[in-house]
């Protein structure tokens, strides 16, 4: 922390020195100091220092360029007599915008000059009044220069010359600031007539001073404001005052007519023979898009390894297909007839057997159309690069474009490929260099174990969607059931177009077994029930407070914005829609304590509005 020694605060002083001549006179309490935020200088604050005993009696000054400040306060001041000294008062308001007072007080009749100096010492306006009487008088500056120009903003000096008596202080003048510049003017409030001084005798109390520090239109950085305990103030105190700096909280600005990736919705899987299937009321649960429900528009199944199985898969998939629901399907293992160690678990699918698969997956897509289900995808092979105890089989980046060039188009749906464990590009990067293998794919898809972000890019087509189709996480607490927001919200962030997750019921997921939703099926539903498919993501300018994560979508009038606080503290952000249209925002919150809670609704002014983000929690914005 810096003391007025400082080289700039020196010359200031020097340049008042030089202004007043060796004539000026020490006021009775006489105050300098600085303030200061985690060690930096703190430049053009409000300082206020208030009588406790007399809160009419309040004096005001502000810190300098540099964080340094100068204050008198009157403690003497009495009437009905003529006054004991010649007296400069600080201006009034101060800081000023467009106008401020001078007033001072003369001990004898004498001419006076005021002049008025910026900080190199150039004379900027002056005002030769002639003949005073002593007493007290007043002058109102109308921060014209002496073109009749409109100063510019800064620090300036005012100098009094009465005789050979002459005093100088220092003002400042902001852009747009109001009058009152948001504190109490420096200008001591008068006397009663009669009153006798009011400066502290022996044997009296000591005078106790409230000290509050707050902003001004030009303080940087800016601060809390603060207000210090009454305190005792000896004349000739340096006063060091150490705040906090205001936490800068950023705009963040949507881009509605910005279109990153579709989206083609949220959702889970019902792999029906290792799961029992789902009932009427788990499908409304899952599927539907009210209150209490979970708005999935997407639906994974299990391609059985044989035939016989297929119908297993048909009474759910038929009723989400009604309901609007994107059916995709994912094979563990092609028939054990079809690969090299004749196991459904391992092995390689024979090379001789690639055309038979593929009519083996058609046949599958074939099926589920025929009985009411649709097939929208269906995968080469579920996560062909891990070694496992279950169905699999084994496919490296040769074996997966070979499919992809000479067998994919003969299943009668997209083909997705190659569904790694975390989008291993070992597998992706034969079918990126290959343009036939290119124009036979559907759309890459991978799941979310690992570092799936990092094997993205670069090299992921933009010419072809990207789709999260499996991840789980067997952890319950709160803390990992935000973070499945946080998954998703990384997904999206990733241009990717679906985000899917595990079993739709089980404990861990988004539908426990009883029934119930659960707290990570209701974060889930945060983006599922109000983002639908068909939106596009749009750009956001995503510059919150740390901890705070946004996106937004859009469909043609309908903007969804969502915000997830992974803070233990709740969190202010504000967000700019410009050209949106929208007028209002819905906000639902899932935190420890809600479960996708409607809240009311907050209006969009001058095209923003300010969202309080619940600690620890997801909240979904939904256009009016």
């Amino acid at each position: 922390m810096k003391h007025l020694s400082h080289s700039v605060g020196a010359c200031v002083l020097a340049l008042m020195a030089v202004l007043c001549g060796t004539s000026a006179l020490t006021q009775p309490l006489h105050i300098t100091g600085a303030v200061s935020a985690s060690g930096t200088t703190v430049a053009y604050a409000a300082i206020t220092f208030t009588d406790a005993a007399d809160p009419a009696r309040s004096f005001s000054t502000t810190t300098d360029e540099i964080g340094d400040f100068l204050l008198d306060i009157h403690t003497a001041v009495t009437t009905g007599t003529a006054p004991a000294s010649f007296r400069l008062d600080q201006n009034y308001p101060n800081p000023f915008t467009a106008a401020t007072v001078f007033s001072w007080t003369l001990d004898h009749p004498a001419g006076s000059l005021i002049t008025i100096y910026d900080l190199l010492g150039r004379e900027v306006r002056r005002f030769e009044l002639g003949l005073q009487d002593d007493g007290a008088h007043e002058l109102v500056w109308d921060g014209l220069n002496s073109l009749g120009e409109r100063i510019a903003p800064g620090a300036y000096f005012y100098r009094l010359q009465a005789g050979d008596q002459v005093q100088v202080r220092k003002m400042i003048c902001f852009p747009g600031q109001s009058a009152a510049a948001g504190f109490r003017s420096c200008r001591p409030a008068a006397p009663a007539a009669g009153a006798s001084t009011l400066a502290k005798s022996a044997g009296t109390a000591a005078t106790l001073w409230v000290v509050r520090i707050s902003n001004t239109a030009m303080t940087s950085p800016r601060i809390v404001p603060k207000e210090f305990p009454p305190a005792e103030i000896e004349d000739g105190a340096v006063r060091m005052f150490e705040v906090e700096k205001e936490r800068y909280v950023p705009l963040a600005t949507v881009v509605a007519e910005s279109a990153r990736q579709i989206i083609r919705g949220f959702g889970a899987a019902n792999i029906v023979g290792w799961r029992p299937d789902m009932t009427t009321a788990q499908i409304n649960t899952a599927f539907g898009t009210g209150a209490g429900q979970l708005g999935f528009s997407i639906l994974r199944l299990r391609v059985p390894p044989d035939s016989l199985s297929f119908r297993q898969q048909v009474a759910t998939a038929k009723a989400a297909s009604q309901k609007g629901v994107t059916i995709i399907a994912s094979p563990w293992t092609p028939p054990a007839w079809m690969k090299t160690n004749h196991n459904l678990v391992g092995g390689k699918l024979r090379t001789d057997c690639y055309a038979a698969f593929a009519r083996h997956l058609d046949s599958f897509v074939d099926y589920m159309a025929q009985n009411g289900a649709p097939l929208y995808a269906v995968s080469v092979q579920n996560e062909p690069d891990v070694s496992v105890t279950y169905e699999s089989c084994d496919y490296d980046g040769a074996d997966m474009l070979k499919f992809m060039r000479e067998n994919a188009p003969a299943v009668g749906a997209r083909v997705m490929a190659p569904e790694g464990c975390n989008f291993a590009r070992s597998l992706a990067d034969p079918i990126l260099k290959d343009s036939l293998a290119m124009a036979n794919l559907g759309m890459f898809c991978g799941h979310f174990y690992g570092p799936w972000q990092t094997n993205l890019s670069p090299g992921i087509s933009r010419n072809k969607e990207v789709w999260m189709t499996e991840h789980l996480v067997l952890d319950t607490t709160w803390v990992e059931v935000l973070g499945t927001g946080k998954e998703i919200h990384d997904c999206m962030m990733a241009d990717m177009s679906a985000y899917v997750w595990w079993y739709i019921v089980r404990y861990y997921g988004p539908i426990h077994e009883n029934g119930t939703v659960t707290k990570r099926g209701y974060v889930m539903s945060q983006f599922a029930r109000f983002i639908r498919p068909g939106y596009y993501r749009v750009d956001i300018t995503e510059k919150p407070q740390a901890g705070v994560f946004l996106s937004a979508y859009r469909d043609g009038a309908n903007l969804v914005i969502v915000a997830i606080n992974s803070g233990n503290q709740a969190a202010e952000q504000p967000i700019e829609i410009p050209g949106s249209g929208a007028t209002g925002f819905t906000p639902y919150v899932t935190s420890r304590g809600k479960n996708c809670a409607a809240g009311g609704l907050l209006s969009v002014s001058g095209g923003t509005f300010t969202a309080v983000l619940e600690a620890s929690s997801i909240t979904t914005f939904v256009s009016q």
